[in-house]
């Protein structure tokens, strides 16, 4: 997964400039035609959201907006490649002139020893993915 990372101005809700965003289309669309991108999205700033808080039984919901705006994230693209330095090179190449976009492996049920995710639970697992892969629109 490559994570966008917020700023200032994602956190005012400005919107990318018309030249970044044809430059982020771009760079979608060859990361589509090279079959690694999964999913993508931009998100809006935190004062749009919300935190749940878990102690317990109890939640707590906290309204945005979230002070460190440097642990927050503007967007995400969902890649699938053969290697972290694969990943690098994708993130490497998107059309930012500053900011940040950090590089996070997502688990899968393979990851997990059999005594913390038995068989049958991963493959549970693996079918609710394949699911949401048949759920997801297609464009």
């Amino acid at each position: 997964m490559l994570l966008v990372k917020a700023d200032e101005r994602s956190e005012a809700g400005m919107l990318p400039s018309k030249e970044l965003v044809a430059a982020m289309g771009a760079f979608n669309e060859e990361m589509v035609k090279a079959g690694v991108m999964l999913a993508a999205d931009g998100l809006h700033p935190s004062s749009k959201g919300v935190r749940i808080a878990y102690a317990g039984a109890k939640r707590t919901v906290i309204d945005g907006p979230f002070t460190e705006t440097k642990e927050l994230i503007a967007g995400y693209w969902v890649i699938q490649v053969s290697s972290k330095e694969d990943a690098i090179d994708w993130a490497s190449r998107a059309p930012f002139e500053d900011g940040q976009v950090e590089v996070r492996q997502v688990f899968e049920a393979s990851d997990f020893p059999a005594d913390v995710l038995p068989p049958e639970e991963a493959a549970r697992e693996d079918a609710l993915r394949e699911q949401m892969r048949r759920n997801a629109p297609r464009s």
